[in-house]
């Protein structure tokens, strides 16, 4: 086949994270249970902010864009891996990875943003309570998860028309359970050094750029919980903050690990299954953390669960 030809009739082979074929029922039966938590918890979470008018707050407004945003980047992988399982295929079409990476990096990215606006908006709570709700009214809130949105799909049509412009000799296989970005382009027969330094800058821009944002307004959140006299009033303002640094320091954390990962090992399979935690495993903890530790979240998901 012609480099760039009749794209159309190329396929790719998810390998997925098991080599041997008996593995694939429990495999099957585990991604579903965990997919299954995910959407439930995260639609669970949905509807107690929506339905409590006590949780009409911005931190409970982005927490339930982080929810619908988690169930959102879960489907984007697992279902076509679960249809892949039972039907015995491995296939993906180019059209159809070229369509999972798109939602891949969109829901990714949102991901990383919403955590920064949540890191923004505790930090306005802690640091400049009288005017929270001056600082955090509905026009600004609407406005930060609009930009975010704005932002990750331009990345990820960016993203998406970069791998249009790659051609490809044959069916390729990844050894991954979903069309992983970095993994397309390295199986490309064309040149990929355009790729892989639009990858570069987007991650130094839309990678660092949040998290440099969230360490900032954990310094300042820091700095002034120090400067409560009484204990507890500083366990009160850290309490404020703790399930969001948990979600944090879940999702970062399994990014790099996945990150030096790659790095220390040439194991594809080792990558993927490291994988599995920041791509299925984080979005099905979000809910658990934070309504084991909110008592808001528990007295809402109380009377929802009672009214139906």
């Amino acid at each position: 086949m012609e480099p760039g030809n009749d794209t159309q009739r190329l396929e790719f082979l998810l390998l997925g994270i098991a080599e041997y074929p008996e593995l694939q029922p429990l495999i099957f039966g585990f991604f579903l249970s965990m997919y299954l938590v995910t959407v439930l918890g995260n639609l669970l979470i949905i509807l107690a902010t929506i339905s409590d008018s006590h949780l009409h707050t911005p931190m409970y407004f982005f927490l339930s864009n982080l929810s619908f945003v988690d169930v959102c980047f879960t489907s984007t992988t697992v279902p076509k891996m679960l249809v892949n399982i039972q039907t015995q295929s491995k296939a993906i079409s180019y059209a159809g990875c070229i369509t999972q990476i798109h939602f891949f990096v969109l829901f990714g990215g949102l991901d990383d943003f919403l955590l920064t606006v949540m890191a923004y908006d505790r930090y306005v709570a802690i640091c400049h309570p009288l005017h929270y709700m001056v600082i955090m009214n509905h026009r600004l809130c609407g406005l930060l998860v609009l930009m975010s949105w704005v932002v990750c799909f331009l990345h990820a049509i960016l993203q998406s028309l970069m791998i249009f412009r790659l051609s490809y000799c044959t069916d390729l296989e990844i050894p991954h359970f979903f069309c992983e970005l970095n993994q397309v382009i390295q199986r490309a027969c064309s040149d990929t050094f355009l790729n892989e330094v639009v990858i570069y800058i987007a991650s130094f821009l839309l990678g660092g750029g949040p998290i440099t944002g969230i360490l900032y307004s954990y310094c300042k959140i820091v700095s002034s919980i120090r400067a409560i006299s009484s204990a507890h009033g500083k366990y009160k303002a850290f309490s404020t903050c703790a399930s969001h640094l948990s979600v944090v320091s879940l999702f970062y954390g399994t990014s790099l690990g996945v990150y030096l990962s790659s790095a220390v090992t040439q194991n594809s399979h080792s990558i993927a299954t490291a994988s599995v935690m920041y791509t299925v495993v984080t979005p099905m903890l979000n809910p658990f953390i934070y309504s084991l530790r909110n008592k808001d979240i528990k007295r809402a998901l109380r009377r929802f669960c009672e009214k139906d």
